[in-house]
């Protein structure tokens, strides 16, 4: 568990061994170290648990666009959505880090228009997404946070 600077309530870090450690790494260094996942730019998501409404944290690779950030919600080509793409739906206010900023942002699920238009540039960014579509019969959701504030 870790507190966000900006915030009182603490935050639940993901239990996956490698993102609990890049998350608190991450966080520990103000968003100055471990800011890439196999050589892509990513991000530290905090989410309201759709069950619990406490505060969980994710690492996840994200691409700009425009002022917003995209993020997929690939769980590795699983047949399954991630747990936090689940809570993001019914929770869309969400908070981020990109490098030293962080923010608030509203999460929305693009549409089939708008996700054809950004894929090229997010498998441009983290190759193995193009894989992950091919081994999975679900669609794989892209999700823009833009930003709302600043923390």
């Amino acid at each position: 568990m870790s507190r966000p600077d900006a915030v009182d309530e603490v935050v639940t870090i993901s239990p996956v061994g490698w993102v609990a450690r890049q998350a608190r790494r991450y966080e520990e260094s103000g968003g100055t170290k471990w800011t890439t996942v196999h050589g892509a730019p990513c991000l530290l998501l905090d989410y309201r648990g759709r069950r619990s409404g406490h505060w969980h944290r994710t690492v996840l690779i994200y691409r700009r666009d425009g002022e917003s950030y995209l993020i997929v919600a690939s769980n590795g080509g699983a047949e399954s959505h991630p747990l936090w793409y689940h809570s993001i739906t019914e929770n869309p206010d969400v908070r981020v880090r990109v490098g030293p900023d962080r923010f608030t942002a509203r999460a929305r699920t693009l549409s089939g228009e708008d996700k054809t238009r950004v894929w090229p540039g997010l498998v441009e960014t983290f190759a193995p997404y193009d894989g992950y579509r091919r081994s999975t019969s679900r669609d794989i959701p892209v999700v823009r946070l833009h930003p709302t504030g600043r923390q």
